[in-house]
């Protein structure tokens, strides 16, 4: 996500927008018709990718009721942010996140034990280590995603599109130099999608490999050209590596940039409106 590269921007000579703090509310369009309701316990094969989406802002009746599905390391976790907003939206996302795999796992959320990589990626701890369940979660805004497969590495990322953050400064400091000239030869008006469309590309394809901020971003081509499919394009330390993964853009709604990585080529997504129903 975005939101982990801040540090690299804080630290040099780039300077936040202001108004990156302002954010919109997502309206209704027809990119909703394509988040069904998800059935009571939805069965995962391998050839399928289950992509859910939910709001992070939910009543406090909601928030509490997800809070109390956290971990005690989450609860601490979640203690450590500065902002109420960003401690708000990150109970809720671990919370649904807790919710959502409980309904593949036939157990309750509080059951899910999770371990780390040494770059912060979760996964199933016992008692499910064994269930080939891989996941992915991202949230930007006002919106989470989360990726589901069964013995495939995934990644998903979500962002808000701000349309200050998407200048030519920034691009050439994490693109590559044939993404940041792709980018500036688009016309102005569609740039901003172009760009969160890379950045969103980039980083679902970093969080499937599991390596984070380790894989600088420019080490590796994605498509951004609006007539352009999701495509991983060039993967400088092995020429062979972009076939082994494939992208997809996702429509999570208007404002918004999203895209997963997953291994390999054979799937079909379907995606799920995730909502209070499903919480205990």
């Amino acid at each position: 996500m975005l939101e982990s590269r801040k540090g690299e921007l804080s630290g040099g000579s780039f300077q936040m927008p202001k108004s990156l703090a302002m954010e919109t509310d997502p309206s209704p369009t027809t990119s909703d018709l394509i988040w069904s309701s998800p059935p009571a316990e939805p069965v995962l094969s391998r050839n399928e990718v289950h992509l859910w989406r939910t709001t992070v802002e939910v009543p406090a009746f909601d928030f509490a009721r997800l809070q109390r599905l956290l971990s005690s390391d989450e609860r601490a976790k979640a203690a450590g942010f500065l902002f109420d907003r960003d401690r708000h939206r990150f109970v809720v996302a671990r919370g649904f996140l807790r919710a959502i795999l409980s309904l593949y796992l036939n157990c309750t959320p509080t059951e899910l034990h999770f371990k780390y990589t040494e770059y912060g990626k979760p996964s199933l701890a016992n008692p499910h280590v064994n269930a080939n369940l891989n996941f992915n979660l991202a949230h930007s805004g006002k919106l989470a995603l989360y990726g589901i497969t069964l013995q495939r590495a995934i990644g998903v990322d979500i962002e808000q599109i701000r349309h200050e953050f998407a200048s030519e400064e920034i691009a050439r400091h994490f693109f590559s130099v044939g993404e940041a000239s792709r980018l500036l030869s688009i016309p102005a008006n569609d740039r901003p999608k172009a760009f969160f469309d890379c950045w969103t590309r980039k980083e679902a394809f970093i969080k499937a490999k599991g390596i984070g901020l380790s894989l600088p971003l420019n080490q590796f081509d994605v498509s951004l050209s609006p007539e352009e499919p999701a495509l991983l394009l060039e993967t400088r330390w092995d020429k062979n590596e972009r076939s082994r993964w494939s992208l997809r853009a996702i429509d999570v709604g208007p404002d918004y940039a999203a895209t997963v990585a997953v291994e390999g080529h054979d799937w079909q997504p379907s995606y799920w409106q995730a909502s209070r129903d499903i919480l205990v």
